[in-house]
């Protein structure tokens, strides 16, 4: 999809929008599968849609888990993905010279929360021209987000997304204050609440993270009423065979439900 376009959707505040996806490609036919089912409900629904998934998940607790396919041949799946269902596709980065090849492919590219302080990083993928989605670190007070967006503006980054995914709380615990969301708006920029990795529990697995997916839509509706303008929401067929992040996705089958409630909430809200 065009950048401008695609800005022009997500900042038009006129609808809720969705970015959502397996948290890790495992395979072609599950991208195809989830971004195909949630396509045809967000077109229901009249939501702009962004499907997200991972080529590498270089942040996991062991060293032995499942990071996914890679570079090269993780973008040439998403690239598939958004050809042949003509949707935008948003992927995260980890490292500066992931930047270029990534935004030959991608619409958005993310910087995950625990390297939103990594300033080459941030300047980097603000200067591709991309719109460019800042994931708030865990340890940081959504006031310091301040230096995160200057960062990526200074570098010439003038679409930025803001993504509030809860704040460490004690040990292997996270807390998600719906301060943020109006704190987050101050700074110009659409504000996203990332529902499942709020319901993380930080290496709680042992050799991975725990999760508490029911409360995923609790605090999904508690982000749309305190003004949201997006949500992020990873999602699989079966979340506990899920090679990442299981314990904390909402089952696919779940998603349509969920999303007909956060846009009568995003109605309301609006009005």
């Amino acid at each position: 999809m065009n950048q401008t376009r695609l800005w022009k959707t997500l900042t038009g505040r006129r609808s809720l929008f969705l970015i959502a996806g397996p948290c890790v490609i495992e395979s072609e036919e599950l991208c195809l599968e989830v971004a195909g089912h949630l396509k045809k409900v967000c077109r229901r629904l009249g939501i702009p849609y962004v499907f997200k998934a991972s080529f590498d998940k270089a942040n996991r607790t062991s060293a032995d888990s499942f990071r996914g396919p890679g570079l090269t041949a993780g973008l040439a799946v998403l690239d598939r993905v958004r050809t042949r269902l003509d949707i935008p596709v948003l992927t995260d980065i980890h490292t500066e010279i992931q930047v270029k090849p990534a935004a030959q492919v991608v619409d958005i590219l993310q910087i995950p929360a625990f390297l939103c302080r990594q300033t080459d990083l941030v300047q980097t993928a603000a200067a591709s021209g991309r719109i460019l989605n800042l994931k708030k670190g865990q340890f940081l007070s959504p006031m310091e987000m301040e230096h995160v967006v200057a960062k990526a503006r200074k570098a010439g980054g003038e679409r930025l997304l803001l993504t509030e995914r809860g704040s460490c709380f004690g040990y292997q615990n996270l807390v998600a204050d719906m301060r943020s969301i109006p704190i987050l708006r101050r700074l110009g920029c659409p504000v996203v609440f990332d529902a499942t990795h709020s319901v993380q529990l930080p290496g709680a697995g042992g050799t991975a993270s725990g999760g508490q997916r029911e409360f995923a839509p609790v605090l999904a509706r508690a982000a749309v009423a305190a003004g949201a303008d997006g949500v992020f929401i990873e999602t699989h067929p079966e979340p506990d065979r899920a090679l990442s992040d299981g314990p904390n996705m909402i089952p696919l089958a779940a998603m349509s439900d969920l999303l007909r409630t956060l846009v009568r909430l995003f109605e309301c809200v609006r009005r």
